[in-house]
């Protein structure tokens, strides 16, 4: 062999390793870019599961929950019987979408004097309020924005659909469910500790102040009934929803549908 023929079978030699490391160099990059989509992929669903896990149908125009609902699910028993109420469904956006004007128009006509700056000044208030406690038809949540208190028109109102709640369910031969209030009356205070919270729903145009609203959590119930029988919260929701649509065709309370909190938002009107 030559010493021109051997140097250029070098090169190509060379040439070959250069090119075997290229493409080495290529797949190596190749695999890092797939291993880099699937942890970019796995990330992404991580944040979605947990976004889509803490994302609820209560807070809208007019001003809403104490806290973030928590939607829970009865756990039914081996033996478990589901039963429904057999009431026609309701768009309930359609259906309750009483204007906060009308709110607070009703909360101006029989509702406190004033609006109270505090909650020491509301509890000075109590001779015009009524305290709302937990019975055998509701359960008052642990108020963090709010107190619970009512002018007596409204908490007869309050008590009035709990019966009818609870009578909806006995008719039916269904399992007894209290449900739960979520906010009640609130100081001007209160409204702005829940804007600087984040709430940019909340406003100081709230009929809250007046004693006379109440927010109804549709996506929580407790069980008291001592039976096996169980029901979803999709249909529990739709007998508060009958209950509040005879109560607002009667003319006794307003109702706002509170998507984004999960609530029934009522103001009463007699």
């Amino acid at each position: 062999m030559t010493f021109r023929a051997a140097k250029l079978q070098k090169k190509l030699h060379m040439c070959k390793k250069k090119c075997n490391f290229a493409v080495m160099k290529k797949d190596a990059y190749s695999r890092f870019a797939r291993i880099g989509g699937l942890i970019a992929i796995i990330i992404l669903l991580v944040i979605l599961l947990r976004t889509c896990h803490g994302c609820q149908p209560e807070v809208t125009p007019v001003e809403q929950d104490e806290q973030m609902p928590v939607q829970l699910q009865e756990q039914p028993q081996p033996d478990a019987k589901l039963v429904s109420y057999p009431g026609r469904s309701i768009k309930y956006a359609e259906k309750f979408r009483d204007l906060n004007a009308q709110h607070l128009e009703a909360a101006h006509a029989i509702g406190l004097s004033h609006c109270p700056a505090n909650r020491e000044e509301a509890i000075k208030m109590r001779k015009e309020l009524v305290e709302i406690k937990s019975n055998a038809n509701y359960i008052v949540e642990d108020l963090t924005h709010s107190i619970p208190y009512l002018v007596p028109t409204a908490a007869r109102r309050l008590d009035a659909i709990g019966e009818e709640f609870a009578d909806i369910l006995r008719r039916n031969d269904l399992p007894h469910y209290r449900f739960h209030v979520s906010s009640i009356l609130r100081s001007q205070d209160d409204i702005k500790r829940l804007q600087r919270s984040g709430n940019v729903n909340s406003t100081q145009q709230s009929a809250h102040v007046y004693g006379t609203t109440f927010d109804i959590a549709y996506w929580r119930y407790d069980k008291v009934s001592n039976t096996t029988d169980y029901m979803t919260q999709d249909n529990l929701k739709l007998v508060m929803a009958q209950v509040l649509l005879n109560q607002q065709r009667a003319g006794h309370i307003y109702v706002k549908y509170e998507a984004k909190q999960c609530c029934f938002h009522i103001t009463v009107r007699d």
